[in-house]
């Protein structure tokens, strides 16, 4: 299991996508994360599971 914790910048460099569209998507609740202290924090494997599942959805269609 991977408790490794991502900040906005590094989920955004992950995803390759602006910090601004990570932002807003977290916000949205459309991307898994937390606060904490006022900054957006993401679980790694949770954004593994993100991906996988976003791969599943244009898969079915």
């Amino acid at each position: 299991m991977n408790d490794e914790i991502l900040t906005l910048k590094e989920v955004a460099e992950y995803l390759k996508l602006a910090e601004k569209t990570a932002y807003r998507l977290a916000q949205q609740g459309k991307l898994p994360g937390f606060k904490a202290g006022g900054s957006w924090r993401f679980k790694k494997e949770d954004i593994e599971v993100w991906i996988n599942q976003r791969k599943k959805e244009i898969g079915d269609k």
